[in-house]
């Protein structure tokens, strides 16, 4: 599975390529929090099992933040215009990379409850798309019959602070992923490489 470190080399990219002016230390710290915050639903599964990938990996929350984001610029009093003009972009960036750093690649490797609680039912969109002389346009990421996986009830998601569902066996193996492929190594390094070298960019646009 990815692990929250490649899901932050995601959101800091997204962060580099979206913020604009806004871009900065303080900017990219809280969207790459924004992408971290979907992971913390793994304590909240050590409570009430099964909500790992649930609780906090469903498309709800994101919703109820941009409408609370869309309702705050309707008001005459907008909390986030009077912390300045940047305030509202880094806030809509934030929500898109909840989405797109927190919960997809999950979703796209092996499985999110992404309708949490409205609809108790775990998805993984996961296949390829391919282009064949023989067979034409082939695309196996969204099977209804392949897709759908179980519900928290009888699904648990493996991690080094939970291991099992229910109480963890002793001397059990706790393993905490940090790049599980190539792929994701790279994605490290794009991410560190690109975040850093843009930050060290402006500072030096900054200074006389």
């Amino acid at each position: 599975m990815p692990s929250t470190l490649v899901h932050m080399a995601i959101g800091a990219l997204i962060a580099a390529a979206l913020l604009e002016r806004v871009f900065g230390p303080r900017s990219l710290g809280i969207v790459l929090v924004a992408v971290a915050v979907p992971d913390l639903d793994t304590f909240v599964g050590i409570v009430f099992p099964g909500t790992h990938r649930a609780a906090l990996h469903t498309l709800v929350v994101p919703v109820l933040a941009g409408g609370a984001i869309a309702y705050d610029l309707r008001r005459e009093g907008s909390w986030l215009r009077s912390r300045g003009a940047g305030a509202v972009r880094i806030a809509w960036v934030a929500v898109f990379a909840y989405v797109a750093a927190g919960i997809a690649p999950d979703l796209f490797f092996n499985g999110v409850n992404v309708f949490y609680p409205v609809h108790d039912q775990f998805y993984t969109v996961n296949g390829e798309v391919l282009l064949s002389d023989q067979r034409g346009f082939v695309q196996t990421l969204w099977e209804a019959e392949e897709s759908t996986g179980g519900t928290t009830e009888n699904t648990h998601y493996y991690t080094g602070v939970d291991t099992t569902r229910g109480a963890d066996p002793e001397n059990v193996e706790r393993v905490f992923p940090i790049a599980s492929s190539g792929l994701q190594v790279l994605l490290l390094c794009a991410g560190a490489t690109v975040t850093g070298t843009r930050l060290w960019l402006d500072r030096r646009r900054a200074t006389p």
